[in-house]
Parts: structure tokens; C-alpha cells; sequence
């Protein structure tokens, strides 16, 4: 077998990336001609090393091109300027960031979200002191967050969201503010339910008490502010650099923007608030270093095939994918309703959609099961806090045909039909009790072994055709014993 015919074997064992089927994970706008277009730019660039833009200036032109055209979107138009129709940011297009706006690429929102805390916390310590930072987040918040919190020594704090709405309230972040608060996070919108909090209102608190707040619009903010340009379609509520006590934004390109895979920007306010995420060291025998993102050496392929795909695609472009995007996840929606033993959680905002059941006999898990032996993958998300559990569904403009959201719900509704003949999976009250009683920082590998083999993961990381008993396992443990196991389902998929 040879390298390409190797290469295409691996593949027929991963969920499509286009076709509208694989609801999560991956973003296909359905025009064809994009990953041509896109993989010519990135082979073309992808040999260019980002780690020093004074060698390779052609990292600088595309990364201030792409920044612009991203700030133009999300920076705040400045007073009295209207919003463009054509192109990105640049002559003729009616659009512009608010003055001083200052942006950085990245590989994805991860990177962005962490770079967000990194920057509020030197910013808390040299401008108010502050020696034990603390991060505000919503219950909803996206999990780069605790990530960034754990890998840059911030204490979380965690702020509940109203069980009906899964919205955080203004006041209950104020009432979490201290003088050891970094950063407080508004979500536009949160992943698990596709809602906008009220970050205008959040934002105001935290500026009350001299705080940075950074709108985490990684999944949502490509799609939301293109809707926004749509006179026909229903504005979003105010959540971009616009709004006053906004300090910081993420957005990623390689979800609505629908550029190859590793692709984000992360705006500020001012290139002043962006200084104190960067890294500088010239103190050892070598080159100068500088970094504006965690990132050293990095291919400027993903920048090259972002750029290009922004261009052609153009703000036209994107009004258009934002049409079908807002048509499609409203007849989804209002399908699901229709659906008996379905629910949707909240009044989603964007184009993220959580599935869950009204049904005892019906268990989202196996409704998730049935749905992938038939071609379509929808995310599982565990029962959490006042959040049951559910399937997330993301809609993205492959999916925005008439034709396959019809498609969509009718075999939604035929799995749950299945499903409820299947019934729920049944989960060992004394595995439960058992596993609640465990340290999960004392297991050792034997316990660690005993507790995976219960949740049906084999020794080597094999997880079943069905998930829906793994997923009721580790949705019924405690969430630290959880968090000991995921690592170990992982680390037993790689050799070595």
C-alpha cells in the first residue's frame, strides 16, 4: 500500500468532515471549492515559520489583513460609520474596528481563551497588585477556561446560571467580584446550550469594579456578527468590543468562517491590554525571543488558508452562510419540538442546539447510539448541576438544505422510537456507591483498571460500538473520579 492509498485507509475509520452529518467538531460550509483554494494557500505557506515575522514579513501582511478584517466585524464600528456589504475590512467597505482595537492570530480558541487569562492576570498583577488572581466564570463557561486557570495559577470561581435560561446573571457576577479578580467571562454564546449571556450588563459589572471582561465568542461570533449585517434577520443582542467594559474577545475562524483547522483571533481593546500577554526573554546566549502567542516556531499554512478563504468568501458570503445557517437551525429547532420525548434546552441564540428527553424511557445516549449507526454523530453532553443530559447538535450552512434537516428529524425521530424500546442503560447502584467512596488522587492502576473495565472501556482503550453504558457510568461518578478516568481512556489509545 502506498503513502496516499495509507493515508485514505485511515481515514474511512473518522467521521466525515462534509455533508452536514459529523454535528460537531467540524464546520463545512458546503462550497466545494473552498478546500482547494485553501489547501494551495496553506501548502504554499507552509514552510514560512511565524516565529520571526523580521525574516519572514509575509507572516505580518496576512496576520494585520486578517486582524483587520476580523476587528471590522467584532472591534466596534466607530460612531457613525455603516456597516459594508462587500469584502473584508480595507478601502470601500463601510466597515471599521473602534479605534485602537488590537487583535493576534492563533491555532484555534483554546490558545486564544488561555492567552485572554494570561493577559488579565500580568494585567491585575502590574496594574492593581494582585498576587492570587481569581477568574469569574459561569457555570457554562467553556472548559479552556479552567484549563487556562490551571495552567496559569488562577482560582476559579464558578457562578450559577438560571436552570431554565442557562444564562448567568449580571448581579451574581457582580456579587463574585473581589479584589482578587483577573478576568470575568461572558459566553456569546455558551457551548453546552447555545445562549448569549447578558454581556452588556456583565461587562458594566465588571468595569464598576476596574475588571477586564473577555467575551468568549469563539463558536459564535463569526456567524452572530454577519447575522447582525442581515436586515432581514433577527440582530443578536450586543456582545462584541462595542460594548462598554468589553476589554477582549475570541473568535475562531475555523468554525463560522469555515477556514482549515487552526485558525482564531483574539482581539483587545488596545494594543496596551495585548502587550501583557506577550513573552519577551533576551537574557540567555541566543536570538531575542518574542512571542505573541504560547506558540514558538508555527507554520504560517493556517494563516495563509484562513486569509484566502476570508477573502474569496468576502462579508457578502458570509451574510449569505449566515442566512442558511439561521433558516436551518430554526426548522431544526422547531422540528425537535415536534419530536414526542424530545426537548430543546433553553431558547438557543446562535446556531448550537441541545437535545434532551421529557421522556424517563427515552436516554439522549442511546438516541446519540442509534443516530450513528446510521451515519449522523451527535454529541453527547452528561447530565451536570440543572443541565440534564443531552445531545449537542451544531448546524453549520452544509446542513442548511431543506432537503437534509428533513432528513435530520425524521431520523431523530425514528432513533427515538428505537430508543425507547431499547430503554435506558442501566447503571450498578454499587459500582456508584463503591466509586464514591474512592480518592481519585490515590488510585493506583489496578483500581484505575477495575473502574474503566466497569464503565465497559477495555484494557487497551477499545470503547464500544454503543456508548450509551460508558456514558451513563461516568455520568452517575463523582466529577474529579471522572476527570482521573478520561485521561486514562486516552492514554491507553496511544502506544507507549
Amino acid at each position: 500500500m502506498d503513502i496516499p492509498q495509507r493515508l485514505a485507509a485511515l481515514r474511512t475509520q473518522d467521521l466525515p468532515v462534509h455533508g452536514g452529518r459529523t454535528m460537531a467538531y467540524v464546520y463545512d460550509a458546503g462550497l466545494p471549492e473552498l478546500d482547494e483554494l485553501a489547501g494551495r494557500a496553506q501548502a504554499a505557506f507552509a514552510g514560512v515559520n511565524g516565529l520571526d515575522m523580521t525574516a519572514f514579513p509575509s507572516v505580518v501582511a496576512l496576520e494585520n489583513e486578517v486582524v483587520a478584517q476580523t476587528a471590522a466585524l467584532l472591534g466596534g464600528a466607530p460612531a457613525g460609520a455603516a456597516p459594508g456589504t462587500t469584502g473584508g475590512a480595507g478601502p470601500g467597505s463601510g466597515l471599521g474596528p473602534r479605534p485602537g482595537v488590537a487583535g493576534t492570530f492563533t491555532s484555534g480558541g483554546t490558545e486564544s481563551c488561555l492567552l485572554a487569562v494570561l493577559t488579565a492576570r500580568e494585567h491585575a498583577r502590574l496594574t492593581r497588585g494582585v498576587t492570587a488572581p481569581q477568574i469569574v466564570l459561569p457555570a457554562t463557561a467553556h472548559a479552556a477556561f479552567h484549563k487556562a486557570a490551571h495552567l496559569f495559577g488562577l482560582d476559579v470561581v464558578t457562578v450559577p446560571v438560571d436552570p431554565e435560561s442557562y444564562r448567568v446573571a449580571a448581579e451574581d457576577v457582580a456579587a463574585a467580584l473581589t479584589e482578587r479578580t483577573a478576568l470575568v467571562v461572558a459566553s456569546a454564546p455558551s457551548y453546552p446550550h447555545g445562549v448569549i449571556d447578558p454581556v452588556a450588563q456583565v461587562a458594566a459589572a465588571a468595569a464598576e469594579r476596574g475588571v477586564l471582561c473577555h467575551v468568549d465568542a469563539c463558536i459564535g461570533g463569526w456567524y452572530l456578527g454577519h447575522r447582525r449585517l442581515a436586515a432581514d434577520l433577527p440582530a443578536p443582542p450586543p456582545f462584541d468590543l462595542a460594548v462598554p467594559g468589553v476589554t477582549s474577545l475570541s473568535v475562531d475562524l475555523h468554525k463560522y468562517a469555515y477556514t482549515p483547522k487552526g485558525a482564531s483571533v483574539l482581539l483587545f481593546r488596545d494594543a496596551e491590554l495585548r502587550r501583557h500577554g506577550w513573552f519577551a526573554h533576551a537574557s540567555w546566549p541566543g536570538y531575542p525571543v518574542v512571542n505573541a502567542t504560547l506558540q514558538g516556531t508555527k507554520s504560517a499554512g493556517p494563516l495563509a488558508a484562513a486569509w484566502a478563504v476570508l477573502r474569496h468568501v468576502g462579508t457578502d458570503g458570509y451574510v449569505d452562510l449566515s442566512r442558511r445557517v439561521h433558516a436551518a437551525t430554526a426548522r431544526l429547532v422547531d422540528g425537535v419540538r415536534r419530536i414526542e420525548g424530545l426537548r430543546v434546552l433553553g431558547e438557543p441564540d446562535a446556531s448550537l442546539v441541545a437535545v434532551a428527553s421529557d421522556d424517563p424511557a427515552v436516554d439522549p445516549f442511546v438516541v446519540g447510539d442509534e443516530m450513528r449507526l446510521r451515519g449522523w454523530y451527535l454529541q453527547p453532553q452528561p447530565a451536570f448541576a440543572d443541565s440534564p443530559a443531552n445531545l449537542h447538535l451544531t448546524v453549520t450552512a452544509a446542513v442548511a438544505d431543506p432537503e437534509r434537516i428533513g432528513d435530520l428529524l425524521a431520523e431523530l425521530a425514528a432513533a427515538v422510537g428505537r430508543a425507547r424500546e431499547l430503554g435506558p442503560p442501566q447503571v450498578d447502584p454499587a459500582l456508584v456507591e463503591l466509586a464514591g467512596a474512592l480518592d481519585p488522587r490515590t488510585l493506583g492502576p489496578e483500581e484505575v483498571a477495575l473502574a474503566l473495565a466497569a464503565a465497559g472501556v477495555g484494557a487497551d482503550g477499545t470503547l464500544p460500538t454503543r456508548m450509551a453504558p460508558v456514558l451513563a457510568v461516568l455520568q452517575a461518578l463523582p466529577p474529579a473520579l471522572t476527570e482521573r478516568l478520561l485521561p486514562e481512556v486516552v492514554s491507553r489509545l496511544y502506544a507507549g
